[in-house]
């Protein structure tokens, strides 16, 4: 079969591999900075594009490409590529996505591999818990310190309405499984769309606080496979807030946001104002964080991408297998982010979202 650059099977929607930028403007660093000051220290590793289910928001029904093992990054690969972000970049966080990454069997490799670095960063997850219930032990055990759940409803009928799967009890066991490994926080990722979950909001915020999760409330983004997002339908920060008003009374929290995706608020009775928890709501669409970003990002073929709406990546892969050392890859990795733009420019008439849907670029 026909490949393309980043020896992805054509059938595959990818974004094309783009040169490197000029920097010979770049100051003398060894961070990750760009030509607007900010420095990354989070770094977002996509273990796979595969998953086991199919929400509407990010992969098609059906007909997906998925990458062959040989594309995906190896076990050793992986932490390689983390021990020189954390030694030669100054990445603190790392974050494991995917795709599903519980469909890979080296998690617990990978995971054991990072957590015994020098300077450990500290290793969270991302995944939809199918099946958590029987690795999170091993997962704690391994080195991962904190885990979040993306589960945009609890009522079954709407769980399977989004993810084509009828698969919920396996998500709540999953989630069952992580607060018995000792995992905390646990946060659920809930992506909200309109006519079809937003109703369901506020008993799924009060579903969370009986249980202490955090949840993050995420507006829908334009990296749906089927390119059918539609900004003026979607559900808005400020909706969302509306929406919750009716039942909660929010307040901003007292903390420091320090470049996270989410925005936190204090969550209390209506009634009697009795503070029952926090909600954190993460606003890419019409609220950006572009300003202060501080995440960079490997797909699951090992290439940088500076930003989730990037179309241009910076392929890491090849130099991994064809000898380099970590000096030259860092330096890569750097080329790669000096061109990171000021924002992803969803508020320009100009913009044009990526091919690759979410699940091929890593959450």
């Amino acid at each position: 079969m026909a490949r393309i650059a980043l020896g992805i099977p054509v059938p595959r929607r990818t974004d094309p591999r783009g040169d490197l930028p000029d920097v010979s403007d770049r100051p003398s660093s060894p961070a990750l900075v760009d030509r607007f000051g900010r420095a990354a220290t989070d770094l977002r590793v996509s273990l796979t594009d595969f998953c086991n289910l199919r929400c509407s928001y990010c992969m098609p029904e059906s007909g997906l490409t998925f990458l062959k093992r040989d594309q995906l990054l190896s076990t050793e690969e992986i932490v390689r590529l983390v021990r020189i972000g954390v030694e030669e970049l100054g990445v603190e966080q790392v974050r494991f996505t995917g795709g599903e990454p519980l469909t890979r069997p080296d998690l617990e490799e990978i995971l054991a591999g990072c957590a015994a670095l020098p300077g450990r960063p500290e290793l969270s997850l991302t995944t939809n818990a199918i099946g958590l219930d029987h690795r999170a032990a091993g997962l704690a055990a391994a080195g991962l310190d904190r885990i979040n759940v993306s589960l945009d409803t609890v009522v079954s009928e709407t769980f399977e309405r989004i993810t084509r799967r009828p698969l919920l009890h396996r998500v709540l066991e999953g989630i069952d499984g992580a607060r018995e490994a000792g995992l905390s926080p646990i946060k659920i990722n809930a992506v909200i769309l309109p006519g079809v979950n937003d109703h369901e909001l506020p008993n799924l915020l009060a579903w969370c606080l009986e249980r202490d999760l955090q949840l993050r409330v995420i507006e829908q983004m334009p990296l749906d496979a089927d390119h059918v997002w539609d900004r003026g339908a979607m559900v808005t920060a400020g909706r969302v807030r509306e929406i919750l008003e009716d039942r909660f009374s929010l307040s901003p929290a007292p903390v420091a946001r320090e470049g996270a995706p989410a925005e936190l608020f204090d969550v209390a009775a209506r009634d009697d104002g009795e503070h029952l928890g926090r909600l954190g709501i993460i606003a890419s669409v019409t609220e950006p964080f572009c300003a202060d970003c501080r995440r960079t990002r490997l797909t699951a073929e090992g290439s940088v991408r500076t930003c989730l709406f990037s179309r241009e990546e910076t392929d890491l892969r090849t130099a991994l297998r064809s000898g380099a050392t970590d000096a030259e890859i860092a330096d890569l990795w750097r080329a790669a982010h000096w061109g990171k733009k000021a924002g992803h420019g969803m508020d320009r008439a100009d913009f044009v979202p990526p091919e690759r849907p979410m699940s091929a670029i890593g959450g």
